[in-house]
């Protein structure tokens, strides 16, 4: 791969881009609790001589460089998300998570370590270009309370004229980027359902109202949803998770909690589908003669990918990975917060291959074995620059 490119890391930035990321995979931290990645990339932000970078979203950063070449108020946001899961790592590395329960199960150590390089890349090359790249490291992308919610309500994408995301893929491999105009992820809604019976002897069904077995008929309805109600044209899922009912064998259950989430790729399909689960929770629960509440949550958007923008990567990736490297995707099942940042600006979100191609086996996002193929992250961080400095060359309104 040519290394003269004016977007290539320089050697001590492409070393410290894998030193990162593996702090950063010993040391995860959940949602909203990113408090010592918060102040490691502080402290990080400022040993590499760049002023200015502030909290964000509680437990987040942000921070603008500035092009120097001309005078320009043009702004492009690259976005990495900081937080790990609540999965017990698997993976026998020599670096793998020194606490117990949580893991960098989805990459985002690799996003922050890949973006990082990005930053101080072009804090390097700012006598070279002209306007903002504001750099995102952006707590709970993973839980509620989201961060990419936060981001927006705070305004960090005020003045901001696109937005770009990256994530790895294991399943990908290593030395290719998928991207692909229109939606790219889909809707993330969380819902909870209490019903609430009768309890009675389990001897004598009759003189009670079965909460479990009324939970039962609801679950069975609500797959319905995506497999009956939901055109062939549409993408939607809709999983039940979790159940909770009854304390005996000889007692019929007075309450039933059932948890699940919705996924949906446009709006029409979103509102109906949680329209749907209320009535069909409540309808059926009336029918028996017991009472069920809804508790909807809507999460996440779907990222939708700009046209202009998914140039701009295409361009980016090949030049920095080389013809043969881009991938011409239609979309991941997937659900990612940064649909909110596409929402209020033109956007894209891409796929990095991380698989290894002498690997036996690839392992999903979110299994405690998921790992990520080193060689993909300094092509990663290329990318990523070349993205954001070809974002903002873009005419006004493309």
């Amino acid at each position: 791969m040519p290394n003269d490119r004016p977007t290539a890391l320089a050697p001590d930035v492409a070393a410290d881009l894998v030193a990162m990321r593996r702090h950063l995979h010993a040391n995860p931290e959940l949602s909203n609790e990113e408090r010592a990645t918060q102040a490691y990339i502080l402290e990080r932000i400022g040993l590499a001589g760049i002023e200015g970078a502030k909290p964000a979203a509680g437990t987040g950063v942000v921070v603008d460089i500035e092009g120097r070449q001309r005078p320009s108020n043009r702004c492009v946001l690259v976005r990495a998300d900081i937080d790990a899961l609540p999965i017990h790592e698997d993976t026998g590395l020599d670096f793998a998570s020194r606490t117990p329960g949580v893991m960098h199960a989805c990459g985002h150590d690799a996003h922050t370590a890949m973006a990082f390089a990005a930053m101080r890349s072009l804090h390097r090359l700012r006598d070279s270009f002209s306007g903002t790249v504001r750099f995102v490291f952006q707590p709970a992308e993973e839980a509620e309370p989201l961060g990419g919610r936060r981001i927006v309500e705070e305004g960090w994408l005020n003045g901001v004229e696109a937005a770009i995301g990256i994530h790895v893929d294991p399943y990908m491999e290593t030395g290719k980027v998928a991207v692909g105009e229109g939606p790219f992820t889909l809707a993330a809604d969380s819902f909870d359902i209490t019903v609430s019976g009768v309890a009675a002897h389990a001897a004598k069904p009759h003189e009670g109202t079965d909460a479990l077995e009324i939970g039962c008929a609801i679950v069975a309805a609500l797959n319905r949803i995506a497999g009956r109600e939901t055109g062939p044209f549409e993408a939607s899922a809709l999983s039940v998770t979790r159940f909770l009912a009854g304390q005996s064998y000889n007692v019929l259950a007075d309450r039933a909690a059932i948890s699940g989430t919705f996924r949906s790729g446009g709006e029409a399909t979103r509102a109906r589908g949680l329209r749907r689960i209320e009535e069909i929770a409540t309808g059926i629960a009336a029918a028996h003669g017991a009472s069920a509440d809804v508790r909807i949550v809507r999460g996440e958007p779907p990222v939708v990918n700009d046209a202009a923008m998914v140039r701009v990567v295409a361009e980016a990736a090949t030049d920095c990975l080389g013809e043969g490297a881009l991938v011409v995707a239609s979309g991941w099942e997937a659900a990612d917060d940064f649909g909110f940042y596409s929402e209020r600006v033109p956007s894209v979100y891409f796929r990095l291959g991380v698989r290894d191609p002498a690997a036996t086996e690839a392992y999903p996002l979110h299994h405690p074995r998921m790992n990520v193929d080193e060689n993909a992250l300094i092509p990663g961080a290329e990318t990523l620059i070349a993205s954001a400095l070809g974002a903002l060359e873009l005419p006004r309104g493309e």
